[in-house]
């Protein structure tokens, strides 16, 4: 039986040795490119919108965009539930430890993506109450720019943020915490 394709995709050269393989009746891979494709497609972000950006993150989930498509369209209220955190919005002095606590709480692995030029960079708002960027309170894994940026936009990080789990080479994830002031993450095992 032949697979069918969407018109305008194009196929890889990975895709053809899958195509082979289930032709065949046999697929084998290793756990950790299993475990790795289930987290790529099984995202459950935590709903933490913060300001005008968290309008344009309910639209991608809405009909129009459907993050279900990639396995996102269970937006969770608990953070104890969720893998993925999309800090969408300008992120107060004052909600920093609250973001920090809900990142605290979800289990691992678990990403971060910031969206929109207020929670990348202080947006245009260089005063002293908001946070000139999330990446010092939580380690961001993809940042989508933009004010607000589109709902395409976000699927685009997403998309880039499901690369890089793909990518990723072990079975568990390497702990890693930011300092306070640093914006870069440190991997608990590299520390001197």
């Amino acid at each position: 039986m032949p697979v069918q394709r969407l018109p305008g995709v194009q196929v890889g050269h990975s895709d053809t040795e899958v195509e082979e393989e289930v032709h065949r009746g046999v697929l084998l891979t290793t756990v950790g490119k299993a475990v790795a494709w289930a987290r790529k497609n099984s995202m459950w972000p935590v709903t933490f919108g913060l300001a005008c950006c968290a309008i344009e993150m309910m639209a991608a989930g809405a009909g129009n965009y459907d993050l279900a498509r990639w396995g996102m369209e269970i937006f969770r209220a608990s953070p104890r539930q969720a893998d993925l955190m999309i800090v969408a919005g300008r992120l107060s002095q004052k909600m920093a430890p609250v973001l920090r606590r809900l990142y605290d709480q979800m289990p691992e692995p678990k990403w971060v993506i910031s969206m929109g030029s207020c929670s990348n960079a202080g947006g245009p708002f260089p005063t002293y109450s908001v946070l000139q960027g999330v990446d010092k309170v939580v380690p961001v894994d993809v940042y989508v720019s933009g004010c607000p940026p589109r709902p395409e936009a976000l699927l685009y990080g997403l998309m880039r943020l499901q690369d890089k789990i793909r990518k990723e080479g072990t079975v568990l994830r390497k702990e890693r915490v930011t300092p306070l002031g640093a914006s870069e993450p440190i991997i608990i095992g590299d520390r001197a």
